[in-house]
């Protein structure tokens, strides 16, 4: 990855696009807009990254903001969802639980010295939970029969995928400077 800093690429772009579509979302409450508004999201969460690689203008600054980007479209949608009395709250805290645990997990691994190396990188599983959500996301609107189990659906996937990035940031986890020097004597 190069470690450019430069915010305004094209892949970057694109992932801010997402954060406009939020604002729509929250501000335009019509059916077929909103299916239009997470289709178009879903795109752009594709398009950024396969910009990027192709134009090779993957960047630092790129590797956080689609991820918040991602967040924030997702988090607004079921905001919206929760206000209009589409979602209950429990349905709107298993909905966005990966995220508030992934969240907390970069949080606390940027405050603990040994674990500041560490790069975040997309994992499976927590792709499989943000395609997961954005079908849902659809699904509220042309299939509310099928919100419940969507719903179940993306709270066992994200505990597995909150594990999953426990588990690969324990892995790559760097020892503590003054841990190896305890270990050399």
């Amino acid at each position: 990855m190069s470690r450019s800093t430069r915010l305004w690429n094209v892949p970057n772009v694109i992932s801010l696009s997402r954060m406009a579509l939020a604002v729509a979302f929250v501000l335009i409450n019509d059916t077929p807009t909103r299916i239009a508004l997470v289709l178009a999201a879903a795109l752009t969460d594709f398009l950024d990254g396969l910009v990027a690689r192709l134009a090779n203008q993957r960047s630092v600054i790129g590797a956080l903001l689609d991820p918040i980007a991602d967040r924030l479209f997702v988090l607004a949608a079921v905001s919206a969802y929760l206000i209009n009395g589409k979602l209950g709250t429990g349905q709107y805290f298993v909905f966005i639980s990966r995220d508030i645990a992934t969240a907390v997990g970069f949080l606390v691994a940027r405050i603990i010295p040994w674990l500041r190396p560490v790069v975040f990188r997309a994992r499976l599983l927590g792709k499989a939970v943000t395609v997961l959500q954005l079908s849902t996301l659809i699904a509220v609107l042309v299939k509310p029969a099928a919100t419940t189990g969507l719903i179940v659906a993306i709270g066992i996937l994200s505990a597995m995928s909150i594990f999953d990035y426990t588990l690969a940031l324990w892995r790559a986890r760097v020892v503590a400077p003054s841990t190896q020097e305890e270990n050399q004597k």
